[in-house]
C-alpha cells in the first residue's frame, strides 16, 4: 500500500460521519412522560409535607386549646368551691352572731329508678333470658334492673309502618266497628283507641294513596297535597294520646261520636259532633244584642255554655282540624246511601 493510499484512509476516518440521525417518537414521548411523573412526584411530595404540616399544626392547636380549656374549667370549679365555702363560713359566723343555730348541710338525693304504674315488671332471671333470646346483651355496664327493663320494652315494641306510625297494635277493618259508649276499664279503653287509631290509619292511608295518584304539577295539586302532608303530621299528637291513653273524655266521647257517625256513613252528624267538639254549645251573638234601655230576653244566656277545645289548644285544635279533613275525604270515598248525609 502506497503512501497516498494510507493519508486517504487516515483522512476519512478523522472526518466526522456526516451520516442523519433519527430518533423514535416513542422515545420521545417516554422521556417526556419520566419527566412529567418525576415532577408531579415531587409535587405530591411537597403537597404531602405540607398537609402533615398543618395536620400536626392543628394538632398541636387543638391540644393547647384542649389543655386551656381544661385548665380554665379547674380553675372556675375550684373558684366556685373558694367562694362556696366561703359563703357558708360567712353565714355560720352570721348565725353565731345572731345565736341562730348551725345550718345542717343535706346530702343530695340521688334519683331512684322506680317501675311506673303502669309498667309490668319481670323477673330479673326472665329479664335476661328474653333479653338473650331476642339477640341482646343481657347485662350491661352499670345498668340497674328498672334501665335493663326499659331497654327490653325499647327493644320489643313494634311500631307499625302505616302513614302515622304508632306502637299500637291495628285491629282488622271488620272489628274497627264502634259501638258509641266509652268503656271505663283499662282494657276496654285500650282496645278502644287501637280501634280508633285503626279507623284513622286505613282513612289516611286511602286519602294518602289518592293524593299521590292526582298529584300534579299546578298550583291546586300541590295544595291539596301540603294540606294532606300537614294532616298527617296534625294527626301524630293525636295518636301519641292514643298510645299513652291520655285522650280526656271530655275529647274523647265527642271522637267516638264522630267515628262512629262516619263509619255508619251519616257524614252530617259526624259534622254536627266535630262542630259542638270544636265550637262548643255557646251562643255566637251576631249582630246587635242590645237596643234601648231593656235587655233582650235570655242575654245571659248568650255568654254561657261550653267552650270549644280548639280555642284554648293549639295542638288540639289542629288535630280536629285533621279529623275534619279525614271526614270531607272518606265521604268522597264511601259516600253514603242517603244524600242528604252528605256534608256541604
Amino acid at each position: 500500500m502506497d503512501f497516498d493510499s494510507l493519508l486517504s484512509n487516515e483522512i476519512s476516518k478523522s472526518k466526522p460521519d456526516k451520516a442523519r440521525k433519527f430518533v423514535r417518537r416513542a422515545d420521545i414521548e417516554a422521556e417526556r412522560r419520566a419527566a412529567y411523573e418525576a415532577e408531579q412526584r415531587a409535587l405530591e411530595e411537597k403537597r404531602q409535607a405540607r398537609a402533615a404540616a398543618k395536620r400536626k399544626a392543628e394538632e398541636d392547636e387543638l391540644a393547647e386549646k384542649q389543655a386551656r380549656e381544661e385548665k380554665r374549667r379547674r380553675l372556675a370549679e375550684e373558684s366556685r368551691k373558694r367562694r362556696e365555702e366561703e359563703e357558708k363560713e360567712e353565714e355560720r359566723k352570721r348565725r353565731k352572731r345572731l345565736g341562730l343555730p348551725e345550718l345542717v348541710e343535706k346530702p343530695e338525693k340521688e334519683e331512684e329508678d322506680e317501675i311506673g304504674e303502669d309498667e309490668e315488671d319481670i323477673a330479673e332471671g326472665e329479664l335476661v333470658e328474653k333479653l338473650r333470646a331476642i339477640g341482646a346483651p343481657a347485662v350491661l355496664f352499670g345498668e340497674s334492673h328498672v334501665e335493663r327493663l326499659r331497654r327490653y320494652r325499647r327493644l320489643t315494641t313494634v311500631v307499625t309502618d302505616g302513614p302515622i306510625p304508632t306502637t299500637l297494635r291495628l285491629v282488622e277493618e271488620k272489628d274497627m266497628k264502634l259501638d258509641g259508649t266509652v268503656p271505663k276499664d283499662k282494657e276496654g279503653r285500650k282496645y278502644l283507641f287501637r280501634q280508633l287509631a285503626s279507623y284513622f290509619t286505613l282513612v289516611f292511608s286511602e286519602y294518602q294513596a289518592a293524593m299521590e295518584r292526582e298529584r300534579r304539577d299546578t298550583l291546586t295539586s300541590k295544595t291539596a297535597y301540603k294540606a294532606m302532608v300537614e294532616t298527617r303530621e296534625n294527626l301524630k299528637p293525636l295518636f301519641r294520646k292514643f298510645e299513652k291513653g291520655e285522650l280526656e273524655d271530655s275529647i274523647l266521647e265527642p271522637v267516638v261520636e264522630i267515628v262512629k257517625a262516619a263509619q255508619e256513613r251519616r257524614y252530617v252528624d259526624a259534622y254536627d259532633g266535630y262542630l259542638r267538639l270544636s265550637i262548643g254549645k255557646a251562643a255566637w251573638p251576631i249582630g246587635v244584642t242590645m237596643v234601648g234601655i231593656h235587655e233582650r230576653s235570655a242575654r245571659e244566656k248568650l255568654h254561657t255554655g261550653e267552650r270549644g277545645h280548639v280555642m284554648g289548644d293549639e295542638v288540639t285544635r289542629k288535630f280536629l282540624q285533621s279529623i275534619k279533613r279525614c271526614l270531607t275525604f272518606a265521604q268522597v270515598r264511601w259516600p253514603p246511601e242517603d244524600i242528604t248525609q252528605l256534608m256541604g
